[in-house]
């Protein structure tokens, strides 16, 4: 399994960017081929290590790094990554990882 982790930080107006993500960013990211499952941690969310804490963190399951690359070519990955930037216009208000999960 891969994982998506985005995290975002404070928006300007939270309600706004709460109801944009909720009611139009979760439902088009739903629609992505070959997404498993759509976690999203909202506070208390508690950074370590002298990082500011984040607003919020939506974690996306995928079968593979190429599934995940896959999903964001399609149209609706591309509708996604613009509506992004309507939650997070400066790429310094969000954080995007990709990566395998590694059982140990």
């Amino acid at each position: 399994m891969a994982r998506m982790l985005v995290i975002y930080k404070a928006p300007a107006d939270p309600a706004a960017f709460d109801k944009h993500y909720f009611d139009v960013h979760i439902p088009l990211a739903k629609q992505l081929p070959g997404l498993k499952r759509y976690e999203v941690s909202k506070g208390p969310i508690v950074a370590l290590a002298g990082a500011d804490s984040p607003y919020l963190i939506g974690t996306l399951h995928f079968e593979s790094i190429d599934a995940i690359k896959e999903a964001f070519a399609s149209e609706c990955g591309q509708a996604c990554a613009a509506d992004r930037r309507i939650l997070a216009p400066d790429d310094e208000d969000v954080q995007m990882f990709l990566f395998e999960d590694q059982s140990t």
